[in-house]
């Protein structure tokens, strides 16, 4: 057998505890194909003749190069010992262990899957999908014995069609290699991200051309295949500024009492909605210091750590219809957990009169314990440039920046994919769901007052 030589980022995958599965998602050349080759082997040497492997591309033709992969793989492994069966393209290992390498474009297709048992299910190329509903339904088809566990893996490039779905179940939920929950499959996962630079197989600078080349007029694109940033979104009116390893911060522990990070400013950027989803952004302000995070955020610099976002199930555009007294609650409940006073920013639509002395929204929101003062959001085209520059200003030692914590979801489901407003390119289209950019865009825009004065609160 031929000694087999791992990459840093292989060997940190195949050390993941099996209770968790895997997303592999990075930038192109990142080897994340002959890493699921190896975890393939892994699963078939650990439990032999129960090890039931089902690896899934979109077509046929997509699983030429892994079925070279796996050829040149298992034969350095087993030599003559594996066999393959080309017209069925099934692996059966010496030790009794079954791999089957499959294609599932339609529903029709999934026939061929119907009742049947696998331990360890492998999704390669996820982001060809376009639409999740096929691979949640192959989910039900892992399945083993009480003793063994069960797992998938998928592998996805961004950029792709599937793009906002998986950046929504994987990528932005906690740090990468470290677990979460996802909702969907009600199973734990973690987010394994490589590019090439992580590939030392491979001519880094050649491949680097060649990706180059591949995309000459689409920067957002080649930024997604060379870096693996699940943030782009070519056109949109946030893609030249916002990037996930610039802008994403890990989750923040809530805020320890009498912690001398208490210097940092809190306070809330809200969006109200009701037929339309509403949303509340918990904002930190940076003294110049450290976060709870342990990383250093230059002066004046935002950190949106928190969010309450009403949006109804499965839609970005509905809200759950809440009325004031229950919305407050919600935002109640998130400021008591970080120890703050519930008080910012709204839009200054909540402080027009309702009429029949029902007074205004802000007033509704101050009777039950929540207090805003106005956006005072004037021009869109004002708000929108000093978010931009935020975003773009993150990470810099001298310039406060725009960091939104991985844990707020409804933000990163919509304001990296809002377009622009076909008639104002220097505008969201409104027609999108732009809440979360909204509400984020008072609390770039808000400056909070040094004294309470009037009604301020």
């Amino acid at each position: 057998m031929n000694e087999m030589k791992f990459s840093d980022f292989q060997t940190k995958v195949l050390c993941i505890p099996e209770q968790y599965d895997i997303f592999l998602g990075g930038g192109r050349g990142g080897a994340k194909s002959y890493c699921m080759t190896l975890a393939a082997l892994k699963h078939a040497e650990q439990y032999r003749e129960k090890a039931r492997i089902l690896y899934i591309r979109q077509t046929y033709k997509g699983l030429s190069d892994f079925e070279n992969l796996t050829r040149e793989v298992f034969g350095s492994v087993y030599g003559q010992a594996a066999r393959y069966n080309g017209s069925e393209h099934v692996w059966r290992f010496p030790n009794g262990a079954y791999m089957e390498l499959g294609q599932l474009e339609t529903p029709s297709d999934y026939q061929k899957y119907q009742g049947r048992s696998f331990t360890l299910l492998l999704v390669d190329e996820a982001g060809h999908y376009a639409d999740p509903s096929l691979l949640d339904r192959l989910r039900s088809n892992l399945r083993g014995p009480k003793d063994m566990p069960i797992r998938q893996i998928m592998a996805a490039n961004p950029g792709d069609p599937g793009h906002h779905w998986l950046a929504q179940r994987y990528v932005f939920k906690n740090a990468p290699w470290m677990p979460f929950d996802e909702e969907k499959s009600k199973r734990q996962w973690v987010y394994a991200p490589s590019t090439f630079l992580d590939n030392p197989f491979i001519d880094v600078e050649e491949y680097h051309s060649q990706l180059e080349a591949s995309c000459p007029t689409d920067p957002e694109l080649l930024r997604a295949w060379l870096e693996g940033d699940w943030a782009i979104a070519r056109g949109a009116f946030f893609s030249s500024v916002i990037e996930e390893k610039r802008n994403a911060v890990d989750p923040w522990e809530e805020k320890p009492a009498n912690s001398y990070r208490d210097r940092w400013e809190y306070f809330l950027a809200h969006d109200f909605g009701s037929s339309a989803p509403s949303v509340t952004f918990l904002v930190a302000k940076s003294p110049g210091i450290e976060g709870l995070d342990g990383k250093y955020y230059s002066k004046d610099s935002l950190v949106l750590i928190d969010e309450v976002a009403t949006n109804e199930p499965g839609s970005l555009s509905k809200g759950m219809g809440y009325t004031v007294p229950v919305l407050a609650e919600e935002i109640r409940q998130m400021a008591d957990r970080w120890k703050i006073r519930p008080e910012g920013v709204a839009d200054d639509a909540c402080f027009s009169n309702q009429g029949h002395g029902a007074g205004s929204i802000a007033d509704e929101f101050r009777k039950t314990g929540v207090y805003f003062i106005p956006a005072r959001k004037g021009d869109r085209r004002t708000g929108w440039e000093i978010m931009r520059r935020m975003l773009q200003d993150a990470g810099k030692p001298d310039k406060p920046g725009l960091y939104i914590a991985r844990n707020c979801e409804y933000f990163w489901q919509t304001v990296p994919y809002l377009g622009r407003d076909p008639r104002k390119a220097e505008d969201v289209d409104t027609k999108g769901p732009d809440h979360a950019a909204d509400a984020c865009r008072y609390g770039c825009m808000f400056q909070k007052h040094t004294a309470r004065t009037g009604n301020a609160w």
